[in-house]
C-alpha cells in the first residue's frame, strides 16, 4: 500500500502474507481479521504477486515502509524468499524500511551476508505487548541496527520499560517506542482486550524523564475510544485525547 493509514508509516510492503500466533498480543490479531474477509486462512504463509512483492522499486519519493504489516518478516515459512526480499531493501537506499518482528532470537540467521553494523535504511523492531514479552527486547538488543524500536501495541497491561539486565538498561540499546491500544470489533473473533490511560502516561513518563527514546503515541485503541467517545479508536484526532498523552516524536 503506497499510502498507509498507519501514523507512524508511510507505506506498507508485504513481501508475503500469513503467520503463526506466537504470544498473547496476537490473539486478535488484525491479519487474520483482513484474510477471513477473503475466505483465505491467514495461518498459511503466501508470497505475493510479482507486483506486490516489487511495489517499493517504483516509489521514486524516500519513504518510510512497514514491511511486513500482513506477517512477519522473520517467519520461518519465508526463508526461501528472503534473500528476493532483502534484495528489494538493498535497491531501494532512498526508503527506509521498518522491519517489526515477534520472532527477534530468528534475526540473526536471517540476515545478509552484508549487513555488517546494519543497513542504514533498516530499522529492526518488535513487538512488547506485555512484560513477559520483554525478552524480545533484550534479544533484539544484541543485533547490530541503524535503529532498533520497540512496539508496545496492543498494549495488554502496565509495562516498565526500565527493567535491567545484569545491570544494564535494555531500553538503552534502544532510539523508539512505540504506544498503542487493541483495536479490534465489539463482537465475533477479532475483538479487544481493554488498556487504561495510566499505563501509557506511565510509560511516557519513564522514557521522557530517564532515557533518550523518541515516543509515539499511535492509538487509544477500541476500548478507550469508547469510555471517552473518542471518533476514532486509531488515533486520527490526537487533540481528542489527554494532552500529556499527545505524543508522536521519531528517532533522529
Amino acid at each position: 500500500m503506497q499510502n498507509s493509514k498507519i501514523q507512524w508509516t508511510d507505506a506498507t510492503s508485504n513481501f508475503w502474507v500469513g503467520c503463526q500466533k506466537v504470544s498473547a498480543e496476537c490473539k486478535f490479531c488484525y491479519m487474520f481479521r483482513g484474510e477471513a474477509r477473503y475466505g483465505r486462512d491467514g495461518s498459511i504463509v503466501r508470497r505475493t504477486g510479482k507486483a506486490t512483492f516489487n511495489a517499493a522499486l517504483k516509489w521514486k519519493e524516500p519513504k518510510r515502509i512497514f514491511t511486513c504489516s500482513m506477517s512477519d518478516f522473520f517467519v520461518k515459512e519465508a526463508d526461501d524468499w528472503r534473500a528476493d526480499a532483502w534484495d528489494i531493501i538493498r535497491r531501494t537506499p532512498h526508503h527506509t524500511w521498518l522491519i517489526l518482528t515477534k520472532r527477534p532470537e530468528r534475526i540473526m540467521e536471517c540476515l545478509p551476508d552484508d549487513w555488517g553494523d546494519g543497513y542504514p535504511n533498516v530499522w529492526l523492531g518488535t513487538t512488547v505487548g506485555v512484560q513477559s514479552s520483554f525478552h524480545r527486547a533484550e534479544e533484539l538488543a544484541k543485533i547490530p541496527a541503524a535503529i532498533r524500536f520497540i512496539s508496545a501495541e496492543p498494549i495488554l497491561e502496565e509495562i516498565d520499560f526500565l527493567v535491567e539486565k545484569d545491570g544494564v538498561r535494555i531500553i538503552d540499546s534502544f532510539h523508539w517506542v512505540i504506544l498503542g491500544g487493541e483495536s479490534g470489533n465489539n463482537t465475533g473473533k477479532h475483538r479487544f482486550r481493554p488498556s487504561e490511560i495510566e499505563w501509557y502516561a506511565k510509560a511516557i513518563a519513564d522514557l521522557k524523564s530517564n532515557t533518550n527514546v523518541a515516543v509515539f503515541m499511535k492509538q487509544l485503541g477500541t476500548h478507550l475510544k469508547k469510555e471517552y467517545h473518542l471518533t476514532d479508536k486509531h488515533g486520527g484526532d490526537i487533540d481528542e485525547w489527554p494532552e500529556h498523552l499527545q505524543i508522536r516524536e521519531f528517532p533522529k
